[in-house]
């Protein structure tokens, strides 16, 4: 039982950061990158479908993306969820391929870019915590019931504890690295 509370736990804490990773994957560094446009959905014949999935998406240049439509006739579908995601990018389509160049950053929209990586992490760090506090009150709750021990108790709280530190630890590192990657001109 403790053991399943624990695994779930960890599993919880890794699937918010895995988030995490991906939310800063997806900001923009000035740099082309697949992943700035790769998860915009895109209303494909009435189904919201990724952008990777209906797309060759390629970075033939430092400063542009090239994305190749498996259906031609869905260029200008792509070219609207580009606009709409609201990236600071402007798609040019040419009827067989989209191009996107990636414009030099200034230093306001870095110091942005920096704030909403920053406001994505607070975000995932305070899910981190809901899940360290729904883990601790099942953990008390096991052992006012009577399924394990108070020294269980304080081992199993420790541990979840452990795990929040080093979840924590882990989104100020990709924290960092995406601040400096920003910043880097």
């Amino acid at each position: 039982m403790l053991d399943d509370i624990l695994l779930e736990t960890e599993d919880k804490m890794n699937k918010a950061l895995q988030f995490l990773q991906q939310e800063l994957a997806g900001l923009r560094t000035g740099k082309a990158h697949p992943s700035l446009v790769d998860t915009i959905t895109v209303d494909y014949y009435g189904t919201p479908s990724r952008l990777r999935d209906i797309a060759n998406i390629s970075t033939p240049e430092p400063r542009l993306i090239v994305i190749k439509a498996f259906d031609p006739s869905s260029l200008g579908l792509i070219e609207k969820a580009i606009i709409a995601a609201n990236i600071g990018i402007t798609p040019m389509n040419d009827g067989r391929l989209i191009r996107v160049p990636i414009p030099e950053l200034s230093e306001e929209r870095r110091k942005e870019m920096v704030k909403m990586a920053g406001r994505t992490t607070e975000e995932q760090r305070v899910a981190i915590r809901n899940i360290r506090r729904d883990a601790n009150d099942q953990i008390k709750s096991s052992q006012k019931s009577g399924d394990i021990t108070e020294d269980e108790r304080d081992s199993a709280l420790e541990d979840v504890q452990k795990s929040t530190d080093e979840h924590i630890k882990k989104m100020d590192d990709l924290l960092a690295a995406k601040e400096k990657e920003i910043m880097e001109v």
